[in-house]
């Protein structure tokens, strides 16, 4: 590929390579009786400010960190939506249940292997929930693959995106990142990629095209 582009491609898996978070965690609430107001609370008070300092036991970090066995963490989420809204909730396959609903957003997954096969190294990054991914197809997709919980790092931390450029073999300045959550795409630029905020296939796909001066459709 000519110098002046970039030679490298990093994405990540859910809400990129899936349908939207949002549809896959509303399916999941409705079928398993779930109330997405406890649930969505419990959520944003472990998260936290993304950007923030975090606390001093974080369970969303620990689970996507590798240091917490999702078992333990469907315990903790179970006992905090119950400690608030006063109706049991039931820990055992309480997030495995939510990772049954995750679809394939199959033009993207189409575009990462098309660029691949324009001479573009492709990386999947992705912060896991203890979850097994499906990984069919993988090998044609991607020459790194780099899951949180397996590397004991986690996005938005700046040593998990320059962990991932050492195993691809490329710059920072060589590489596009893309992922629908911004302050991970912020935390990409920081370090020098070129960031893009995934919001749809249509507007990734033009994004990436001026970027890597190639026809991906």
């Amino acid at each position: 590929m000519p110098d002046n582009v970039l030679k490298g491609l990093v994405v990540d898996w859910g809400g990129v390579l899936t349908g939207p978070m949002r549809g896959v965690v509303e399916s999941w609430a409705q079928r398993d009786g779930i109330d997405l107001d406890t649930y969505s609370n419990a959520m944003r008070d472990w998260f936290g400010e993304p950007v923030g300092q975090e606390a001093l036991l974080n369970p969303i970090h620990a689970l996507e960190r590798g240091e917490m066995a999702l078992p333990d963490f469907e315990e903790l989420l179970a006992g905090e939506m119950t400690r608030r809204s006063g109706r049991e909730y039931r820990a055992d396959g309480l997030l495995t249940r939510m990772f049954e609903h995750f679809e394939h957003a199959h033009d993207m997954n189409a575009l990462v292997r098309r660029a691949r096969e324009r001479g573009i190294r492709t990386a999947l990054l992705s912060n896991s929930w203890g979850n097994d991914y499906p990984r069919d197809g993988w090998d044609d997709m991607f020459d790194v693959v780099v899951i949180s919980g397996e590397v004991g790092m986690r996005k938005p931390e700046p040593q998990i995106y320059t962990h991932t450029l050492e195993l691809i073999g490329l710059s920072a300045a060589e590489c596009a990142f893309v992922d629908d959550l911004p302050h991970n795409v912020a935390a990409a630029v920081n370090i020098g990629m070129v960031g893009v905020h995934h919001v749809g296939y249509d507007t990734t796909l033009a994004e990436l095209q001026v970027l890597f001066d190639v026809d991906l459709s």
